[in-house]
């Protein structure tokens, strides 16, 4: 019996992950206005991550006057 509870939650477990995978993998529809205003925003984690590896290679740049 034991063995048949652990196929029956193994299974749900991998469903569970495919229907995840499934619903996280959907790209959401934008209209062009919604892409220009982010693309013109700038505010993405890539470019975060940029600006803060300049401020680290280059530290004179720092505007500390803020």
């Amino acid at each position: 019996m034991a063995d048949w509870i652990g196929l029956i939650l193994i299974i749900r477990v991998a469903a569970g992950v495919l229907i995840g995978i499934k619903i996280s993998s959907r790209s959401k529809t934008r209209t062009s206005e919604e892409f220009e205003r982010n693309a013109a925003d700038g505010t993405t984690a890539i470019g975060a991550l940029m600006n803060a590896l300049q401020e680290l290679m280059n530290p004179a740049r720092l505007n500390l006057s803020k």
